[in-house]
């Protein structure tokens, strides 16, 4: 049976570069942090505009997400929900501040929900922060941050990334990943081992093993331009921008190549499992350089069958980030379009939904 994405509604950001959806209170909401808006008069370009932005929240109203609230979040990269007992909390990574030139060493932000709204919990010095990623081992609970920025103005100043730990009361730093430019994290657990995957863009993407005390690198999974990763089963898939997407397959004590997927761009991966299948949507980012980037591209879905095939495709401009939000009636799905065809930074946040 064929199977179709088709649109279902678009949501205006500006430079939309994550989206997660959340239930808190019976509310269904959509956190869509957002890295500049257009500064008119001014040449285009994707690494301009004013990062003085605000997180969008849109509450779910029947078939559509209308407006909430915003909050405080310049030059917003990432939204990370996560709960710990009965606390609920959003935590925002911010890239950099102001509109040219910009400040890359700033706060990025942890909000507490209160019951109507979400208040500023803990502000954490940052520096060109990428991600913030939640995972539990037992009751221990932590949060990675993906910082940093490998370029020559800022030699001798780069940060490494930073797991934080939960001590009850806030999050407190428990261990340097080294880093240069990083973007992603990915926790999972396989054979009773606990793994957290690390993506970066300079240098190698490495896995780590917790040992019970600390992380420990277990292998290297990508040489540079690191993304995203996503997992099933005892399958790894790794992104980059500038190689094809690697499925990797665990041998019992490593992730080896099973096989590649065709393309380059790649910026985000998400698995999603529906009614005994499993599929994954690959989100593209850009193409070329950021000097001269090429943002209108086709992003893809496929299903696993012994293999990932191609099962239908649908349009991005500078995707960014794909989420799922029902799997009723089929898989429906927001993607973040970060750059138009001009590359300006107006553009829209995509619901998508897979029909037969």
């Amino acid at each position: 049976m064929a199977r179709t994405v088709i649109e279902s509604q678009r949501i205006p950001t500006s430079g939309a570069r994550a989206v997660e959806a959340f239930t808190i209170d019976d509310r269904q909401l959509l956190a869509i942090p957002q890295l500049a808006y257009d500064v008119p008069g001014t040449p285009a370009g994707m690494n301009a505009g004013d990062s003085n932005t605000e997180l969008l929240l849109l509450e779910r109203q029947g078939d559509e997400y209308v407006p909430f609230a915003t909050l405080p979040a310049p030059g917003g990269e990432d939204a990370e929900f996560f709960t710990i007992a009965d606390r609920s909390f959003l935590a925002v990574a911010c890239i950099r501040t102001g509109s040219g030139p910009y400040e890359y060493f700033t706060e990025s932000f942890i909000y507490e929900w209160n019951g109507t709204g979400f208040e500023l919990f803990q502000a954490v010095p940052t520096f060109a922060a990428k991600q913030w990623k939640h995972w539990a081992i037992g009751d221990r609970h932590f949060l990675g941050l993906a910082q940093g920025l490998a370029l020559p103005q800022f030699e001798g100043r780069n940060r490494d990334s930073v797991i934080f730990e939960w001590d009850g009361t806030k999050f407190l730093e428990f261990q340097g990943i080294p880093s240069q430019w990083a973007y992603n994290w990915h926790p999972f657990e396989l054979e009773n081992q606990f793994f957290v995957a690390h993506a970066d863009h300079v240098t190698e993407s490495v896995l780590y093993r917790w040992t019970g005390s600390q992380y420990v690198p277990h292998q290297p999974l990508l040489e540079r331009t690191g993304r995203a990763f996503a997992t099933f089963s005892t399958y790894l898939i790794a992104a980059g921008l500038s190689e094809p997407p690697s499925v990797l397959r665990w041998d019992g004590d490593r992730f080896v190549v099973d096989s590649t997927l065709d393309g380059l761009g790649a910026r985000e991966v998400r698995i999603v499992e529906e009614n005994g299948h499993v599929y994954l949507i690959r989100i593209n980012f850009i193409l070329g350089t950021p000097a001269d980037p090429q943002p209108s591209l086709t992003s893809q879905l496929y299903e696993w069958q012994d293999g990932f095939h191609l099962l239908a495709e649908f349009p991005t401009s500078g995707g960014t980030d794909a989420e799922v939000l029902s799997l009723d009636h089929g898989i429906e799905f927001a993607v973040s379009n970060s750059l138009s065809s001009e590359i300006r930074f107006a553009n829209e946040t995509v619901v998508y939904r897979l029909t037969d």
